[in-house]
């Protein structure tokens, strides 16, 4: 089954919401704001996810860019 990923981006600590094809919230998470913070955290899901869906913003710019590097498929 397919997953998709949204992040609410905040200075400290980010909100993370998973939900399955239907709609199903199937992980929700307040991460650190940290690049290696997110990734870490969306590789120890045990699932992909096939898009991710950032906030855009000036504190995004980074994440989206360390995300792309780790090969997430960030939008």
């Amino acid at each position: 089954m397919d997953h998709y990923a949204g992040i609410d981006v905040s200075v400290e600590c980010s909100s993370v919401c998973v939900v399955d094809a239907s709609g199903k919230i199937v992980r929700e998470a307040k991460v650190a704001s940290e690049p290696e913070a997110l990734i870490a955290w969306f590789g120890k899901l045990g699932f992909a996810v096939e898009r991710i869906g950032l906030e855009a913003g000036p504190l995004s710019q980074w994440l989206y860019a360390a995300m792309r590097h780790a090969e997430l498929a960030v939008e």
